[in-house]
């Protein structure tokens, strides 16, 4: 029998709780809706707002694998929703994850949550900008907070303040809360620091996808900010053998992990790692909600 559980007023039919979702550390689904129970009020001002696409991971990572901004199929009608028009279906809509009940829902269907730069309200209107430091074998995490470090100073220098979280894969995602600025306008910016980076560092760093441009390099992915574009919202588990998180990190430890001798495990957090880093360290993003801390786009 499916346990049924109460959230906030709402009935939640919660199936599976046994699964094994991440193999490695035996993880089950159980565990993972705890742990999303658990993280609720850090995870929902980054979900707030915000149109959310689901990488659906139901059997865990080595099954099948699929992604969605679609409502799923039984929706409840407590959950909201907001008008995403796409030019394949002028009157698509997605997922928005308002409250606890909405999260726990989303939750129970085993997904990585991906939300945009920009709010549900301001469509295409930024008020956040992104890097997604990807690298490319050998090069490792390593690589990557060399390169966070060398763009929060590039960064400052425009008057913007960085933030650093892992991408619970094998990079570094930087954000940097920006007044209110179409998308357009933050992508091209972006593009042309990943463009700089390349050119400053070009052992290091390479701006262009290209598979064959990337081995032993990072690649500074701008591509992310364009309006259409999501990215791994801060505190979403991953689809992993291990059950890691896109968690935030502090400049030291992003500066510690970028010595010579340092291991890249130093900065893979997993799911039983975040909440005693709330309590230690707060809401190391809470920066990005705060006006007085967003900078203009040059």
């Amino acid at each position: 029998m499916t346990p049924i559980t109460e959230v906030e007023g709402r009935r939640l039919a919660l199936s599976n709780l046994d699964k094994v979702l991440h193999p490695v550390t035996g993880t089950t689904k159980g565990e993972v809706l705890h742990y999303y129970a658990t993280v609720a009020a850090a995870i929902l001002p980054h979900l707030r707002d915000r149109p959310v696409s689901f990488l659906r991971y139901p059997d865990g990572p080595d099954g099948q694998l699929f992604f969605t901004k679609n409502p799923p199929p039984g929706t409840p009608s407590w959950v909201d929703s907001t008008p995403v028009p796409r030019s394949e279906d002028p009157r698509a809509r997605q997922v928005v994850i308002q409250d606890l009940a909405s999260l726990m829902w989303a939750a129970n269907l085993v997904v990585e949550f991906h939300t945009p730069q920009w709010r549900a309200s301001s469509p295409a209107v930024a008020d956040r900008l992104v890097f997604d430091l990807d690298p490319g074998p050998p090069a490792t995490v390593v690589d990557c907070c060399r390169v966070a470090l060398h763009l929060r100073e590039r960064l400052a220098a425009d008057g913007l303040e960085a933030f650093a979280k892992t991408t619970g894969s094998k990079g570094l995602h930087l954000l940097v809360p920006v007044v209110p600025t179409p998308s357009e306008q933050v992508s091209a910016y972006a593009r042309q620091l990943a463009v700089e980076a390349e050119a400053e560092l070009p052992r290091l760093v390479v701006h262009r996808m290209a598979k064959a441009l990337r081995p032993g390099k990072v690649f500074v992915d701008h591509s992310q900010n364009a309006a259409a574009k999501t990215t791994a919202t801060p505190y979403t588990l991953r689809a992993r053998a291990r059950p890691t998180v896109s968690a935030p990190v502090t400049w030291d430890e992003v500066e510690r992990c970028a010595a010579p001798t340092a291991d890249p495990e130093d900065l893979v957090l997993l799911m039983d790692d975040i909440a005693p880093r709330l309590e230690r360290y707060g809401e190391l993003l809470a920066p990005l909600f705060a006006p007085e801390r967003a900078g203009s786009v040059p």
